[in-house]
């Protein structure tokens, strides 16, 4: 299977002028949440995103922006508790969230993520119980035409064991059925993030469980805020891909992770982002072997 690319915006300082260059560019995917940007992330997409039916577009639902707090505050969506933490899962959130980021942007959007669903200090239990909750609001809002699909987008919530994807399957049969809407989870992968391609390799692990399950795997931070390419040497990229730069080998080790369809990447710059295209989406995937002699190499 070969990868797509997306845009992530997260670190993007431009998210409008990054959008429209992916766009021109020929990608189909673009990723944001109400809190990138200074909370102006979606905002900016409005500008390129509504007239443009072949991309679709994700958001996400959990942190609270400054502004985003004093509405849902005002609105009665969200406690003072939550607002202090700048931070809410809450159904009557979530639903509300849901409606602002679709008017907002412009449009339904395509997925709707909860993001980093790890965050808090409360016990494990208590968050398993609110990401059940979480997702009968998600389930609802699908139903009712508002979003395409939910899913998880998260940072450590894999790798610190807080959930696995057959427990995220169960919670969201439970939330919606056997024709759930619980289709895509987002994730940390690069060679930094390395062990995860390293159990799929054996048949495990999320992306494992993922591709098992038919879902979307998007690869976030595949160079890791720009350290990958000053940690590949040139022996390093001749064996992940013969004649590749540092960062189109780091981008390369993601695409070819068993189960993932998507990377997404965050940038303005129109050369790195062809060279992106290329590293991911113009070169056939590294077999199975290769890719394991790089994990052996870097290690765990």
């Amino acid at each position: 299977m070969t990868a797509r690319l997306g845009l992530g915006t997260y670190r993007c300082r431009d998210v409008a002028g990054a959008a429209a260059m992916a766009v021109r560019a020929g990608a189909d995917w673009i990723d944001t949440a109400p809190n990138y940007a200074e909370g102006q992330a979606e905002q900016q997409l409005a500008l390129v995103v509504p007239g443009t039916p072949r991309v679709k577009v994700s958001t996400k639902v959990g942190f609270l922006t400054a502004v985003t707090c004093d509405r849902a505050l005002r609105a009665g969506v969200v406690t003072a508790s939550e607002a202090q933490d700048s931070y809410c899962l809450s159904p009557r959130f979530i639903a509300w969230q849901v409606g602002r980021s679709q008017r907002v942007l412009g449009r339904e959007p395509q997925t709707v993520f909860l993001h980093n669903p790890e965050h808090g200090s409360m016990s494990a239990d208590l968050k398993i119980q609110r990401l059940y909750e979480a997702f009968g609001a998600l389930e609802q809002a699908a139903q009712e035409g508002r979003i395409g699909a939910y899913g998880i987008a998260t940072w450590s919530g894999f790798s610190d064991g807080l959930f696995t994807v057959p427990l995220l399957l169960e919670l969201a049969v439970k939330a919606g059925g056997r024709g759930h809407h619980f289709r895509a989870v987002q994730l940390p992968l690069s060679i930094v993030n390395l062990a995860p391609i390293a159990h799929a390799l054996d048949g495990a692990g999320v992306l494992a469980d993922a591709a098992a399950a038919g879902l979307d795997v998007l690869a976030s931070a595949p160079l890791h805020g720009g350290t990958v390419p000053e940690m590949v040497t040139p022996e390093l990229a001749e064996l992940i891909r013969p004649g590749s730069s540092p960062s189109s080998a780091g981008l390369a080790v993601v695409a070819s992770a068993p189960g993932v369809g998507r990377v997404l990447l965050s940038t303005d710059n129109p050369q790195h982002w062809a060279q992106a295209v290329t590293a991911v989406e113009q070169h056939p995937a590294m077999s199975p072997d290769r890719l394991r002699r790089v994990v052996d190499v870097l290690g765990t």
